[in-house]
C-alpha cells in the first residue's frame, strides 16, 4: 500500500510540475528541487515507515539504468574535431581543476574525518568531483551569459563524470580486494575491467553507428525509433562489456563517444531523449534520493559535515578552477563565476548508489555517504536558487565590459 501511494505521489509531482514547470522556472524552482522535496515529503522522516532499501533491486536497477544514459549522452557530446581554442577552459578544468579538486578534497577529509580509512576519503572526494550542469540550467541554456562560457560548463560536467569513474571502480576494488582477501589481484582486475570496458564500448558503438549509417542513408529508420536506438545502444554496450569482463559504465561512456562521434546526424535524438524520457529518469532519481537516501544518513550530519559540504561546493572547487583558468586571460569575475557553477547531482547519487551496492552496505562509513548527501542537497537548491540571478548580474558584467572596450 506504502509503495503504491509512494508511486501515485511521484506521477502527481511529475503532473503538477510538467503543468506548472515554466511558472516555476521564473521563480527560480527547478525540477531536482521539487522532486527531491517531494521525496523527502515521502520518507520515513515524515511517514515513519522504510518500505524502500538503497540496496533494494528496484531502486538500484534505477541507478544502473540513469547512470548508463548519462555517461552515454554526456560522451556522445564530446566532438573530438573541436579540440583546439575553444576547448582551452574546458581542457583545463578537466585536466587541471578536477585532478586538484579530488586531492584537495581528499586532504581536507583527512583531518575532518581522522576515524575514517584513507581509501574511504579518496571515495568521497571522488564522489564529489563530477558536476552537473543541470542543477543550474539557467547558466548553460540562457543566451545572456557568452556562449564560450555556456559551452565550457556544459563540456565539463558531460565529461568529468566518465573521467572520474575509472579512478572509482579503482578504489571500490581496493577496498573490495582488503574486504575479500584478493592477495593484490586487484591491479589485474581493474586494468582488465577499463581495456575490455573500453574494447566493448568501441565494438557497440562502431557497429551500431555503421548500421545507424546505412539505414539513415537507404531510409529503412523510422523517425520515431531515432531516440530509441541511442538509448538501447547504451543499455547494449554495458552489457555487452559486462561479457567480456570489462566494466559496463565504461563501455556505455566508449560507445557514446563513438557513436557521437561517427553519427553526428543522431545528435539531435539523443539531445531530445535526454531532455524528456531521459530527464524523467534522472527526476525519478532525485526523488529516490530524497525518499530513500536522506533518511538513510540524516543522523549523521554534523556540524563536520556541513562545513566540508560548504567548503565542498565553493572552496574545494573554485580555487582549483581559478588556478587552471591562470593565463588566459580570463578576469576574475569570469573565473568566479565558472568555479562557482560546479554543482554535484546526478553523477555523485548515482555513484553513491552503485558503490554501495557493489561493496554490499554503507554500515561502519554513514559518515562517508552523509557528507555527499548534504553536499548534493545543499547543491540541488543553493545552484538552483542562484542560477538566474548570478547569470543576469554576470551578464551585466559582460556588458559593461564591452561598453568600456568600445568607449
Amino acid at each position: 500500500m506504502h509503495e503504491n501511494m509512494t508511486i501515485l505521489g511521484i506521477i502527481m509531482v511529475i503532473l503538477g510540475y510538467g503543468y506548472y514547470s515554466k511558472l516555476l522556472n521564473r521563480w527560480y524552482i527547478s525540477g531536482p528541487m521539487v522532486f527531491t522535496t517531494i521525496g523527502i515529503l515521502l520518507s520515513p522522516l515524515f511517514f515513519g515507515k522504510e518500505f524502500l532499501h538503497l540496496e533494494g533491486e528496484i531502486v538500484q536497477t534505477m541507478a544502473e539504468i540513469a547512470l548508463i544514459v548519462v555517461l552515454f549522452a554526456d560522451a556522445s557530446t564530446l566532438d573530438i574535431k573541436r579540440f583546439g581554442r575553444g576547448w582551452r577552459m574546458p581542457i583545463r578544468m578537466l585536466g587541471i581543476a578536477l585532478p586538484l579538486t579530488i586531492l584537495f578534497a581528499a586532504g581536507v577529509a583527512f583531518w575532518f574525518f581522522p576515524e575514517e580509512s584513507p581509501l574511504y576519503l579518496l571515495l568521497l572526494s571522488l564522489f564529489l568531483a563530477p558536476t552537473d550542469a543541470a542543477l543550474g540550467k539557467a547558466v548553460v541554456t540562457d543566451p545572456i551569459v557568452p556562449e564560450r562560457i555556456r559551452s565550457a560548463i556544459n563540456v565539463e560536467s558531460g565529461l568529468n563524470d566518465g573521467f572520474v569513474f575509472p579512478v572509482l571502480i579503482t578504489v571500490v576494488a581496493l577496498i573490495g580486494s582488503g574486504q575479500e582477501q584478493m592477495q593484490g589481484g586487484w591491479l589485474g582486475y581493474v586494468l582488465q575491467q577499463i581495456a575490455l570496458g573500453v574494447v566493448g564500448g568501441v565494438v557497440v558503438g562502431w557497429i551500431g553507428s555503421f548500421q545507424a549509417k546505412i539505414s539513415l542513408r537507404l531510409d529503412w529508420l523510422e523517425h520515431s525509433y531515432r531516440n530509441l536506438i541511442p538509448f538501447a545502444l547504451a543499455i547494449f554496450a554495458y552489457y555487452f562489456s559486462e561479457y567480456i569482463g570489462g566494466n559496463g559504465y565504461i563501455g556505455a561512456f566508449i560507445a557514446g563517444m563513438v557513436m557521437g562521434n561517427l553519427t553526428p546526424e543522431l545528435h539531435e535524438n539523443i539531445e531530445e531523449f535526454v531532455e524528456s524520457e531521459g530527464e524523467l529518469l534522472i527526476l525519478v532519481i532525485f526523488t529516490l534520493f530524497g525518499l530513500v537516501i536522506v533518511p538513510m544518513v540524516v543522523d549523521t550530519w554534523s556540524w563536520k559535515v556541513l562545513l566540508y559540504a560548504l567548503l565542498s561546493l565553493t572552496l574545494f572547487r573554485i580555487v582549483p578552477v581559478v588556478a587552471s583558468l591562470t593565463g588566459l586571460g580570463l578576469d576574475w569575475p569570469t573565473k568566479l563565476f565558472l568555479g562557482w557553477f560546479g554543482p554535484r547531482g546526478i553523477a555523485s547519487i548515482l555513484y553513491m548508489m552503485i558503490v554501495v551496492h557493489q561493496l554490499g552496505g554503507a554500515e561502519g562509513h554513514e559518515t562517508i555517504y552523509g557528507t555527499v548527501t548534504l553536499t548534493v542537497l545543499l547543491s540541488i537548491f543553493l545552484h538552483g536558487l542562484s542560477a538566474k540571478p548570478l547569470a543576469k548580474l554576470y551578464a551585466k558584467h559582460m556588458e559593461s565590459l564591452r561598453g568600456r572596450s568600445g568607449e
